[in-house]
Parts: C-alpha cells; sequence; structure tokens
C-alpha cells in the first residue's frame, strides 16, 4: 500500500494511436486508458462504461460493438478520440491517483483534422489539458463534459445524454 492507503501505483504508457481523419471536427480526450480498455483494445473498453451508448443516444445511432464498429463510428460522425496522456503513474483506472503524467503531443491531429472543439471526460483530464496542453500545440480552450465511468452514478444515462448533446453545433452534419 502507498502512504495514502491507496493500491500502488503502476506505470502506464498509452497503447493505442489516436482516432482521427481529415474531416475530424470535434477531438474527445480522457485521462488515460483505463486497465479494462487496455485489455479490450479500445477506449472506454470497460462494458459498464456508458461512452459508446451515450453517443450512439446523442447521434441516432444503434451502440457500436467492437474496436473496429467504434472506430468507424467515431469517423463517420466526424469524432477524433484518445487521451491527453502519453504515460502517468496511476493506481487502477483512479485519474485522482495519477502521478508524473507525460502529455501526448495533440499537434498532429490539429494539424490533419479541422478541430473545431476539444471536449474533456472528467474534471481530472481537463486540468492536465488545460495544464500541459493549452497555448503549447493546443489554442482552443477546453469543454467538460461529465465522465461516462461506471464510477460516476451520479448522472443517469439520459442526464448523461443531455450533457452530450453540447457535441452537435460542432458537427457538420
Amino acid at each position: 500500500m502507498s502512504p495514502e492507503g491507496n493500491q500502488e501505483r503502476e506505470t502506464v504508457s498509452h497503447p493505442f494511436a489516436p482516432v482521427y481523419d481529415c474531416r475530424s471536427n470535434i477531438l474527445i480526450l480522457g485521462t488515460i486508458t483505463s486497465p479494462k480498455s487496455r485489455e479490450t483494445g479500445f477506449y472506454y473498453g470497460h462494458p459498464q462504461n456508458r461512452m459508446w451508448r451515450v453517443l450512439a443516444n446523442v447521434l441516432g445511432e444503434e451502440p457500436p460493438a467492437g474496436r473496429e464498429e467504434k472506430q468507424a463510428f467515431l469517423l463517420r460522425n466526424k469524432i477524433a478520440m484518445w487521451d491527453v496522456l502519453k504515460r502517468c503513474e496511476i493506481s487502477r483506472a483512479d485519474d485522482s491517483s495519477i502521478r508524473s503524467p507525460v502529455p501526448n503531443d495533440l499537434s498532429p491531429i490539429f494539424q490533419k483534422a479541422p478541430i473545431r472543439a476539444v471536449f474533456t471526460t472528467g474534471r481530472r483530464a481537463t486540468r492536465l489539458y488545460e495544464q500541459y496542453s493549452m497555448g503549447k500545440s493546443v489554442l482552443l480552450p477546453p469543454i467538460y463534459l461529465p465522465s461516462t465511468s461506471p464510477a460516476n452514478c451520479r448522472l443517469s444515462p439520459e442526464a448523461l445524454a443531455e450533457e452530450y448533446r453540447v457535441i452537435l453545433p460542432y458537427l457538420e452534419r
């Protein structure tokens, strides 16, 4: 156990490339992939994470299943996805335990894609983005979205979808 009483931290390096193409209008950023996402091989991979159901609800589609379907869903809807951090020390998926963060270089996304807005999922992702990315490779301020993690049970799926509707004006559909 660490002095704070948490699980021991491990150093985690981001295992996935960002998802984007030359049509991506928005960028959704988490902090860093969770253990379950690393296990399943794609973003928001925990079966109880509500990201895919929420996005599907907002966009009027069926939730995608599997890595290829999720990637196609994002690109078809002009959504880029990645995480703020390239590497950090973290205890499981507890963003509050993050230490020694190393940010991803977001500039390749902004050089290729016409990103109109950056959305950060959760308070920690927002703070890390502001601290490490704003004014360096990126000039767009973050727009906070609540976490879709199963740990964030204060919002119902319907309330989450309502919060996520803020992405719609930025998508040229």
